[in-house]
């Protein structure tokens, strides 16, 4: 009975544990391209003038893809984007 109840309480501790899957979005300015995107890892910021590549500002992280799109959608620096466009 003890085993059982240990075994229960153990999958009752794991389950929220598994839920996260750990995915995590960030809004970052790529210089490159001058837009906004969208990306999976922390990104590294160079915010020193003198770079021509990388990002030159990130926000985040978010929960959700949804939750970057919209706050991309805030910020100031990103260029207005088209309804169809899913990047």
């Amino acid at each position: 009975m003890k085993r059982l109840m240990l075994t229960a309480a153990l999958v009752l501790m794991a389950g929220p544990l598994s839920a996260d899957d750990g995915a995590y979005f960030w809004v970052v300015g790529n210089r490159a391209t001058q837009k906004c995107d969208i990306v999976t890892s922390n990104p590294v910021i160079y915010g020193l003038d003198g770079y021509n590549h990388g990002y030159w500002f990130g926000d985040g992280p978010y929960r959700s893809r949804d939750d970057a799109k919209l706050a991309r959608s805030t910020i100031s620096a990103c260029p207005k984007l088209d309804p169809d466009d899913d990047k």
